[in-house]
């Protein structure tokens, strides 16, 4: 599991040294099978989703916070999940 917060990063290395703490939103998504967004940081609301998707091994993505717009991101050719939609 591999985990990037832009805030929380110091708390999670030292309660969970078992996972993977990235050193950026990018780095977080190597080989991942699937963003899951869980906070609405500024710096997540634009990712350069061409990035992302090669990033990924599956362009699946989970938004726990449901920022993005679900027709854009099909048009952008991601499997999209949000919650209560």
């Amino acid at each position: 599991m591999r985990v990037f917060d832009p805030v929380a990063m110091n708390e999670c290395r030292r309660r969970w040294n078992q996972v993977y703490c990235a050193t950026d939103m990018y780095d977080a998504l190597k080989d991942s099978d699937a963003l899951l967004l869980l906070t609405e940081w500024r710096q997540f609301r634009l990712p350069h989703w061409d990035r992302v998707k090669a990033l990924l091994k599956t362009p699946l993505v989970i938004d726990g916070r449901n920022i993005y717009n679900p027709q854009m991101m099909k048009e952008l050719g991601f499997h999209y999940h949000c919650i209560g939609v």
